[in-house]
C-alpha cells in the first residue's frame, strides 16, 4: 500500500500595514508605478499612535508618467481602506518629471496613519 499524504501548504504570509499601503498607492497609481524607495518611522502624539510612512514611486514610460500626474492629484484627498488604520494625511512631497532618455516621474509622498481605535 502506498501512502500518499498531501505535500504541506506553504505558510501563509502575513501582510502588515505597511505592505497594505504600498499596494493601495500603487493601485491610485493603476498600477504603473514602482515602490523605489519605502521607509517607516513609529509616531505619537499625546492622544493618538501609529506611523509615518514616506515612499518615493517611479513612474517610466509616456503611460506611466500620465498615471503618476493623476496619483499626485488624487493622493491628498483619496480615501484609503487600510485594516485598523486610518489616513490622516496624504501629501506629496516631491516631484521630478525627466524627458531624456524616456519620459518618467518620480514621486516623494508622505503618509501619516493612525491605529484606528
Amino acid at each position: 500500500m502506498s501512502s500518499e499524504t498531501a505535500p504541506p501548504r506553504p505558510p501563509r504570509v502575513r501582510r502588515t500595514t505597511a505592505d497594505r499601503l504600498r499596494e493601495a498607492l500603487l493601485s491610485l497609481g493603476e498600477h504603473h508605478g514602482q515602490v523605489l524607495h519605502h521607509a517607516e518611522k513609529a509616531w505619537a502624539s499625546i492622544t493618538f499612535a501609529g506611523t509615518r510612512h514616506t515612499l518615493a514611486l517611479l513612474f517610466a514610460g509616456d503611460d506611466a508618467v500620465a498615471a503618476g500626474e493623476r496619483f499626485i492629484a488624487a493622493l491628498p484627498d483619496h480615501e484609503f481602506a487600510l485594516p485598523g488604520q486610518f489616513v490622516a494625511d496624504a501629501a506629496v512631497a516631491g516631484a521630478e518629471h525627466r524627458l531624456l532618455p524616456s519620459p518618467r516621474l518620480v514621486v516623494e509622498c508622505e503618509l501619516l496613519l493612525l491605529e484606528d481605535a
